[in-house]
């Protein structure tokens, strides 16, 4: 679980009633995604904001505009086979950090889906990097 306290409540949530509906940032919707540690090899819990396009999801490593990636993005780095949680459904992904017009694309559908990724883009001089999820298999 993670040590933030209302990350660490979501993930609680969503485990407990078994779906990620309901649960919400800034009155938009999540997914959870369970990644395995870069270290550790254990399993870790992500809720992110839901970022879906035929299929496909996005994981958007903001950390509200920080200087740094969040530590989720080096398991995902690391081991980027994942499952993904929306709604019940729990299903195999495999992420690949994008680039170019497609990471251009995906962050404009980010930014539609959470519009304060834009604001985040202008509190940080990275890149804030975008992960495309896509079915394993």
């Amino acid at each position: 679980m993670s040590p933030t306290d209302w990350v660490r409540r979501q993930t609680e949530q969503i485990l407990t009633q078994g779906t990620t509906e309901g649960i919400l940032i800034l009155d938009r919707p999540i997914v959870l995604v369970t990644t395995t540690g870069a270290r550790t090899g254990k399993e870790r819990y992500v809720p992110v904001m839901r970022v879906e396009h035929d299929g496909r999801y996005a994981m958007v490593a903001s950390k509200g505009g920080s200087p740094e990636h969040p530590s989720w993005y080096h398991n995902v780095k690391a081991n980027p086979a994942l499952t993904l949680q929306d709604g019940t459904a729990i299903d195999p992904y495999v992420a690949r950090e994008v680039a170019g017009a497609e990471r251009d694309e995906w962050w404009a559908r980010a930014v539609a889906a959470f519009p304060p990724y834009a604001e985040y883009e202008t509190k940080t001089e990275r890149l804030i990097p975008v992960f495309v999820l896509e079915p394993a298999g």
